[in-house]
C-alpha cells in the first residue's frame, strides 16, 4: 500500500525527509510494513496511527497537500485464491494470489481531502512550553490555552490514563 501511494504521488520511497506523511488505520505488523516501504516513521513524525481497525492508509504529500487513501479491495481474500488455484492451503493461496493480482483488483485507491489541520498536526518542532497545571513539558505546539494559561492535552482532558494515588 505504501508503494502504491507513493507511486500515485510520483514520489520515490523510502523517504529520508518529511515529504510524505502516512496515516495508518491499524497498528501491528501491517504498520511496520508500511514504515519499511515508505521510510515514514513515528520518530520522524511522518507516520501516525488512526486506529480504525482497517487495513488502509492515507498518504499525504506535505509539499503539494495532495492525499490518497489506499485500502483493501472488497472480497480480495476470496479473489486471491483464483490466482493460485493449485495451492490447497487457504493462507498460502492468498499470499500467492496477492503477488499475482493486478493492483486494481487488490487495492482501492482514491483521492481524499484531509478533515484536519495539517499544519497544526505537523506542529512546530522545537517549540516547548510547560503545562501550568502538571508542570510537564509540552512539545510541538500541542498545548491548549485555557484562561490564558498553557495546559497539556491530558490536563485539558480527557486523558487516556488516570494517576493512581
Amino acid at each position: 500500500m505504501g508503494l502504491a501511494g507513493a507511486a500515485r504521488m510520483g514520489v520515490e520511497v523510502p523517504r529520508r525527509d518529511r515529504r510524505l506523511l502516512v496515516f495508518a488505520e491499524t497498528d501491528g505488523c501491517f504498520a511496520d510494513g508500511v514504515t519499511a516501504a515508505t521510510g515514514c516513521t513515528v520518530g520522524h513524525r511522518t507516520f501516525r496511527v488512526m486506529d480504525y481497525g482497517r487495513v488502509a492508509i492515507t498518504v499525504v504529500d506535505t509539499q503539494t497537500r495532495e492525499a490518497v487513501r489506499i485500502g483493501v479491495a472488497p472480497g480480495v481474500r476470496e479473489a486471491a485464491r483464483a490466482y493460485a488455484p493449485d495451492e490447497p492451503r487457504r493462507y498460502y493461496a492468498q499470499i500467492e494470489g496477492y503477488q499475482r493480482m493486478p493492483e486494481r483488483e487488490l487495492l482501492t485507491i482514491e483521492a481524499v481531502a484531509l478533515t484536519l489541520d495539517l499544519d497544526a498536526l505537523m506542529g512546530r518542532p522545537g517549540v516547548r512550553v510547560d503545562c501550568s497545571r502538571c508542570g510537564e513539558e509540552v512539545l510541538n505546539a500541542r498545548e491548549m490555552i485555557l484562561d490564558g494559561a498553557a495546559i497539556c492535552p491530558a490536563c485539558a482532558g480527557p486523558a487516556y490514563y488516570r494517576v493512581m494515588g
